[in-house]
């Protein structure tokens, strides 16, 4: 009985029970912590450089990196634009890029990867893997779960693959935008804040400036920096972004790539 009223049916699910996407894939962990002596090293420069660093330019802070970083870094690449990996080239410094390839790209953010890769022969790409292939998230959690559960989505495909990646490194290299919200508006250039309440032990070190920052990890020391006027334009072009809603529907249709 329903009292008069229908059951609701998720058509999304297509009747089938799946997994509850709260529960991560099996082998699914944290970064590993840091070592000791690394993650003091990286208080102590937040506490000598935080209000220095505050207002510097994104080449200031991408060579005070590469001469102050207490290890290998790691520099988080969207293939939006390559800015990231030239004024990490420029600098010198001792770094991957890593992509989260969450397996729902298009063919053109993938190119530009690949492209990078060349280009940049001193900053070897990493490409981070989800721990499901996109086939076996569907069969496991069920069909477009970006669509039903977007945060499920980012932290199975893109916030845990990178938590698990980061193991190598002393730091964390991203880019942020000033203007996203009030908080990134008035982040510090360096700080404990968390950039991933999962990350344990790291340093977020952020560069403020009026346009765009860039950060680390909540325990790893890392430059971040401001993409401004003054930073040299990438020598890798950007991916398009212009399509039309209705070239996007196309493609979802046939990869499922409306989210990438």
């Amino acid at each position: 009985m329903c009292d008069g009223m229908n059951p609701t049916t998720n058509l999304l699910d297509g009747g089938k029970n799946y997994r509850d996407p709260s529960i991560s894939p099996e082998g699914t962990r944290d970064t590993a912590p840091l070592d000791a002596e690394v993650a003091a090293r990286n208080q102590q420069l937040v506490d000598q450089w935080a209000d220095k660093l505050h207002d510097a330019s994104a080449k200031t802070i991408t060579e005070w990196a590469a001469e102050h970083a207490p290890g290998r870094l790691a520099v988080t690449m969207s293939m939006e634009n390559t800015v990231l990996a030239e004024l990490a080239h420029r600098a010198g410094l001792d770094a991957d890029l890593l992509f989260i390839d969450t397996g729902w790209h298009f063919p053109e953010t993938l190119q530009v990867a690949e492209e990078v890769d060349k280009h940049y022969p001193d900053l070897p790409l990493v490409r981070v893997l989800p721990l499901l292939s996109p086939e076996e998230q569907d069969e496991v959690y069920g069909p477009r779960l970006y669509a039903r559960d977007t945060a499920a989505y980012n932290r199975m495909r893109k916030v845990e693959p990178l938590n698990m990646a980061m193991d190598p490194y002393a730091g964390w290299v991203t880019g942020l935008r000033r203007a996203d919200s009030e908080h990134r508006a008035t982040a510090p250039a360096l700080s404990r804040s968390a950039v991933h309440s999962t990350v344990s032990r790291r340093v977020a070190i952020s560069i403020t400036t009026e346009i765009s920052t860039m950060t680390a990890p909540t325990d790893r020391s890392m430059p971040a920096v401001r993409m401004t006027s003054d930073c040299a334009a990438a020598s890798v072009p950007t991916t398009a972004t212009c399509c039309r809603i209705s070239d996007r529907l196309k493609a979802e249709k046939k990869l499922g790539e409306i989210s990438p």
